[in-house]
């Protein structure tokens, strides 16, 4: 049996349309219906309406992915549909259809957002083939948004880096935050991210088409911030000749950012403590109120707690600017970040500056890892800005480190550790011991970077630190019992010769390769140790 060529495309492509809801707004209801059932056996879920007011309403109560619009109708034409579906629905794609005879008025449609135009009659296999491009660009960027969400649940939320546990605590907070209209206070040292974070939650939340408005209220004196913060009237002091708004009026609808927060003087606090009940502002030199809507995120690196108890600050301004707390890490908590971000900062300076360094070195790395970073993330980025406009090999290195900077900050990686020093005349096992509880200290625990400044695989030290945990786990159970080998053995549910065995591997018996695991040891005097710290020494094999 042969099957008929269309309707076997049919088949292939009757899925092409699937997932994707399509409003169709025609006066001409038989045209409309044509269409609907046209783009139907595709798989396009199809809405039709017959006139543009009732379309308009469709735009404002329900979610469509494409809406195909006439040009020419009696109450509503297609140029105001465009309007209104751009508006509620930014990223709807939006295709118009038009006679012949209105063709300038569809370049101006395609003006106003509309993403393409047909002409009547139509052409049915044009029709599903713009429905379909206008489809699988929705497919991409919903794709697209898919992949940055995974991204950010990884690495971080909207810039905010870091795959460390205290930046994953930080992402999840700032998720179930943005969406919101709450007021958020962002705590932190400086240089730790706060205006980034709070770009991320103004770019997350309902608000985000609106502006973001920015203001550091330590950058001007009492007088200045407060007219920058709500503006005057003409006349309103000596120089004022215009009337001027504030930046809560310019961020009407968005998101205002007071940096430092904090410092802002007594008498401000309370002006802006009435802004938030009663979310109206009076320029200075008017009587009259002015509504504004406007998500309030502000910052600070004090304790504002400590600030209230000290007078400095209106506790109940505090309590209204702290609904939501966000505290940002200092770099020096998240050491595990330092790969991550340096990752970025070295991306983000070889595109800026026409570079192409392709990796640190690994002294570089290490100091990195050391340094104390009292300048937080800014200061990193800093840091890694000046090598990659230094650079000239490809490779960030020593040479490319100005001078004054971390690597003469820090102690000198080959010296000696004044910390290290009680190790000299130690067992090489304490002395392995120590540096690898040091690199996983600088690391937070993190085995795959300590790993890799240790020079050794991941699989070994994992191994390594099991080993110590049987160790200690020994150790504990032979000091509980006087160091009675049998009562030992006992307490970790094992038999004393399996006990032995496992000292032996552990490298607490001599290693000799006469000594076979086969033979029974025993010990030169009896089966107590005076000293479990001396365990290495205390066997003795017959």
């Amino acid at each position: 049996m042969v099957m008929d060529p269309d309707k076997s495309n049919q088949i292939l492509n009757r899925k092409s349309g699937e997932g994707i809801r399509v409003l169709i707004i025609d006066d001409e209801k038989p045209h409309a219906e044509v269409v609907s059932e046209s783009l139907e056996r595709v798989g396009f879920e199809c809405t039709v309406v017959c006139n543009g007011k009732d379309g308009a309403k469709k735009i404002e109560t329900e979610t469509f992915d494409v809406v195909l619009t006439d040009l020419r109708m009696a109450d509503v034409d297609g140029l105001a549909i465009v309007r209104k579906a751009k508006e509620e629905l930014p990223e709807v794609e939006v295709i118009v259809i038009t006679g012949h005879a209105d063709i300038k008025t569809a370049v101006e449609a395609i003006k106003q957002g509309a993403s393409n135009y047909l002409t009547k009659p139509l052409d049915m296999v044009e029709l599903r083939t713009i429905v379909e491009k206008s489809s699988e660009k929705l497919r991409l960027a919903r794709a697209n948004r898919e992949l940055k969400r995974q991204l950010d649940e990884k690495f971080g939320f909207e810039g905010v880096l870091g795959n460390s546990s205290k930046m994953h605590d930080v992402v999840v907070k700032l998720q179930s935050i943005a969406p919101t209209n709450a007021t958020v206070l962002i705590q932190g040292e400086t240089g730790t991210g706060k205006e980034l974070v709070a770009k991320a939650i103004h770019n997350n939340s309902p608000r985000k088409n609106k502006p973001f408005v920015a203001m550091n209220c330590t950058a001007l004196n009492e007088n200045l911030l407060d007219d920058e913060l709500f503006g005057h009237e003409p006349g309103a002091f000596t120089g004022a000749e215009r009337m001027r708004k504030g930046r809560f009026e310019y961020a009407n609808g968005g998101t205002l950012f007071l940096d430092e927060v904090g410092d802002m003087p007594m008498s401000l606090q309370a002006k802006l403590l009435r802004v938030l009940e009663n979310s109206e502002v009076f320029r200075i030199g008017s009587n009259e109120p002015l509504k504004v809507n406007v998500r309030v995120v502000s910052a600070t690196h004090r304790d504002l707690e400590a600030a209230v108890t000290d007078g400095t600050f209106r506790q109940d301004l505090f309590f209204r600017l702290n609904r939501l707390k966000i505290r940002l890490p200092q770099l020096r908590e998240r050491r595990e970040d330092i790969p991550l971000l340096a990752s970025h900062f070295l991306k983000e300076f070889n595109q800026l500056h026409a570079k192409n360094a392709l990796t640190i070195a690994e002294p570089v790395r290490k100091a990195m890892t050391l340094y104390d970073w009292p300048g937080n993330v800014r200061e990193m980025r800093n840091f890694i800005e000046s090598m990659v406009v230094l650079d000239v090999d490809g490779v960030l290195n020593i040479d490319d480190v100005q001078e004054g900077n971390i690597l003469n900050r820090i102690q000198p990686l080959s010296g000696q550790s004044p910390q290290a020093s009680h190790l000299i005349g130690r067992p090489l096992s304490e002395v392995e011991r120590f540096f690898i509880e040091q690199a996983l200290s600088l690391t937070n625990g993190n085995r795959e970077e300590a790993s890799r400044m240790l020079g050794i695989g991941e699989r070994t030290l994992y191994r390594v630190i099991q080993d110590w945990k049987l160790q200690d786990k020994i150790k504990k159970a032979l000091a509980e019992n006087s160091n009675d080998m049998e009562k030992a053995a006992k307490s970790l549910g094992m038999k004393s010769d399996s006990l032995i065995r496992k000292l032996k591997k552990l490298a607490l018996t001599p290693d000799s390769e006469d000594d076979s695991l086969t033979r029974k040891p025993t010990l030169k005097t009896t089966t107590k140790f005076k000293n479990t710290d001396q365990i290495t020494w205390k066997f003795k094999w017959q």
